[in-house]
């Protein structure tokens, strides 16, 4: 990429604009890499040139979305404008890093945040050497084919051109950017130029008192050793690896390495030729990256690219190897950092992340930060079925001890989901979706503690979790049907009303009662829209009945509320407009509304059940004696129902009855009688029971002993039998 400097007739820049920033950060570069460019430019014109080059950085540091490729261009042009010493491109790294957003961060449309700006500026810093070794490994081999071409022409010329052909080959060899080196078959060093010289320190007596061979270095393949025997016995011409050496200082140097052979004019081979390309800054730069890629910010421990790697090489493993993970999150860090404030959550997550690597110290074990206030620890080996508790044992253990934060003492504490077992049995995002499900499971059960995985477990929690995602879809899909219980009166046997029951037809699971995702359309906020839509059918329903059957159909409708439905500021309305448009008369719809869901509540909770009940609709206290609510509270409660929950009279179902559950149930029914309220039966199984809830008062019942839910048109098809 040739980026052409630009047109000295530019107009002033204004003081502290962006393009005066633009022009000092180019001043900067200019007087960095000017002494050691091989130009006949002055640096006056040399600072011009690189204007265009700074503003190519500026650019891409600001470019949406982000791209550094253009800054490769920006070392490419460095080469070809001759400043091809390795101190040039160090200086020039140097200055991006620490002047580039200094000077040309704010110059974008918008301004970047720190982390955002140091990341870009590294990943330019990265192009830049990569466009920069490029350029320069492009003229290396360029050169080497010239040094090639006057090896040969040297042999093959005649006297008279020996001298020219040899000083031309000794300005290529002394000037040469790249490290060269001419060594004979049994690696000795014969001549090495200035280059490769100051590579290994600028000792040229260090480096010809070795031969080759003796260039050994920890982190070479079998692969180098094994070119370079082929070499030199003439079975190949050449090689290029990449090989580390050990300078005299004990520091380590690092090369693209490219050996060829050379050959007499019999064809015999007789020298070889080495050329080197210092790549150690190149590498550094890739390692440093490769650190940001795979360890967290904040508290530098591996974040969860890094830890999947691990975990795969762990789940990979044979030979009986074993893994198990403790999957962290913190109970309550929300709170903390809607109360402290954000700089405080991170200075406590650090704390946490220095307590958890104290935890994870033997072979095999790693501690890992996988975002937010969640982490992870590993550990492997042969027994980590032991380990694994142990592990987490310790975690809580370090976590009991309070963290001291800005003058306070905050108690910290954390709920664990651990999985163990054999590698090779399931993948890395199985088996960490397993643990963070346990994680949750640990969490329902009060937290501060640690749960293991259980498969069963597992699959049911997968299983609530399709359903959460499919309902939205099954409103839509028309996958919802209703049943319809018939509510009898107790003292004559006939139909009273009847309670609608939701079911779902699911695709897979076939038909799903509401124990299997009333609650999970309560969390998702379908159960309004649903609620919607069962009052809406069972009104309609209602209404067909009493126009069907005026010999004694069901006068009444029972629909059930959820909490979030009591508090939707439209209940009122969208009730009253459901009633209006199918005809029903209010008095013929009973709303029932669990205990639980009435405990404590205020007058603003009640004040629609009150609007509903002046208008004529009925409504029931459903589950009555679960919720441990005041019997006192009853009279205070919109209610004309009460329904009595069915574990009251299980003790009736056989002859002769429970003489404590005939006690609480006639005290019931005498006070509910007393406040002028109906009282309801659930769970009625059999005639025994039927009959003695008659002797002691009860108005309707329900239940398997008169007939399950069913299709609307069997609600006058009575059972009478005895379901237990």
């Amino acid at each position: 990429m040739s980026i052409p400097a630009q047109a000295s007739g530019a107009p002033d820049a204004e003081p502290d604009g962006p393009e005066d920033r633009l022009r000092r950060f180019a001043t900067i570069w200019s007087r960095a890499i000017f002494p050691s460019t091989a130009t006949s430019m002055t640096r006056p014109e040399f600072e011009q040139h690189l204007l265009p080059l700074a503003r190519a950085l500026s650019d891409t540091l600001h470019a949406r979305p982000f791209d550094p490729a253009p800054a490769s261009g920006v070392g490419s042009a460095l080469v070809e404008a001759h400043c091809t010493d390795p101190d040039a491109l160090s200086s020039t790294l140097g200055v991006v890093d620490s002047y580039l957003v200094l000077y040309c961060g704010s110059n974008g449309p918008a301004t970047l945040s720190t982390e955002d700006s140091r990341s870009r500026c590294a990943r330019i810093q990265h192009a830049v050497a990569g466009g920069f070794s490029q350029a320069l490994r492009e003229r290396t081999l360029a050169e080497q084919e010239a040094i090639a071409r006057s090896a040969l022409s040297a042999r093959s010329h005649a006297e008279q051109a020996l001298h020219a052909t040899e000083a031309r080959f000794r300005a290529v060899f002394k000037d040469a950017a790249i490290g060269i080196g001419i060594a004979d078959l049994d690696g000795n060093l014969l001549e090495i130029n200035d280059t490769l010289t100051r590579m290994f320190g600028g000792l040229e007596n260090h480096v010809l008192s070795h031969r080759l061979n003796e260039w050994v270095h920890p982190e070479d393949t079998p692969q180098v050793w094994k070119y370079y025997s082929e070499l030199v016995r003439g079975e190949r011409e050449h090689y290029r690896v990449e090989k580390p050496y050990y300078r005299n200082d004990g520091t380590v140097l690092w090369t693209n390495l490219t050996v060829s052979l050379l050959r007499d004019p019999e064809g015999r081979p007789e020298y070889q030729l080495a050329l080197m390309e210092d790549t150690t800054e190149r590498r550094l730069l890739n390692l440093r990256l490769r650190y940001e890629a795979t360890h967290d910010a904040l508290t530098g421990l591996p974040n969860r690219t890094l830890f999947f790697e691990r975990l795969e090489k762990a789940l990979s493993a044979g030979d009986g190897s074993r893994f198990g993970l403790c999957y962290l999150d913190l109970d309550g860090f929300k709170a903390i950092n809607d109360s402290l404030g954000h700089a405080s959550g991170d200075r406590l997550l650090v704390e946490v992340a220095d307590r958890l690597q104290s935890c994870a110290t033997a072979p095999g074990e790693m501690v890992a930060r996988l975002g937010g206030d969640e982490f992870v620890a590993l550990t492997t080996g042969p027994d980590t079925a032991e380990e694994v508790d142990e592990l987490a044992c310790r975690i809580l253990g370090v976590l009991a001890t309070p963290i001291r934060l800005d003058g306070r003492e905050l108690t910290v504490r954390g709920s664990i989901g651990v999985v163990e077992g054999p590698a090779g049995e399931r993948s890395a995002a199985e088996v960490l979706r397993s643990a963070d499900i346990t994680m949750y499971r640990a969490k329902s059960a009060g937290g501060n503690r640690f749960e293991l995985a259980d498969a069963e477990a597992d699959a049911r929690a997968i299983t609530r979790h399709g359903l959460t995602t499919a309902l939205p879809a099954a409103l839509e899909r028309g996958e919802f049907f209703i049943e319809y219980q018939p509510l009898v009166h107790l003292d004559d046997g006939s139909v009273h009303g009847a309670e609608a029951l939701v079911r779902w037809c699911h695709p897979q699971h076939g038909v799903l009662g509401p124990d299997r995702f009333i609650a999970l359309a309560e969390h998702t906020g379908l159960i309004v829209p649903l609620g919607r839509w069962v009052l809406e059918e069972s009104v309609r329903q209602a209404n067909f009945w009493q126009e069907r059957h005026t010999d004694g159909g069901p006068l009444r409708i029972n629909v059930n509320l959820s909490p979030a439905q009591l508090h939707h500021p439209r209940l009122v309305a969208e009730t009253v407009n459901i009633l209006e448009r199918s005809g029903l008369e209010p008095g013929a719809l009973c709303l029932e509304v669990t205990e639980s869901a009435l405990i404590g509540a205020d007058e603003d909770l009640l004040k629609p059940l009150r609007q509903l009940a002046e208008m004529g609709v009925d409504i029931a206290l459903d589950d009555f004696g679960t919720g441990y609510s005041n019997l006192a509270n009853l009279r205070r409660l919109p209610v004309s129902v009460l329904k009595l929950d069915r574990s009251f009279t299980q003790g009736m179902q056989h002859h002769p009855a429970d003489p404590v559950d005939l006690k609480i149930v006639e005290g019931i029914v005498s006070l509910a009688h007393s406040l002028d309220l109906a009282v309801t039966v659930e769970g009625v199984e059999t005639g025994a029971q039927a009959e003695q809830l008659r002797r002691l008062g009860c108005d309707t019942a329900q239940g398997w002993y008169y007939a399950r839910p069913g299709a609307p048109d069997r609600i006058h098809s009575l059972l009478l039998a005895d379901a237990v």
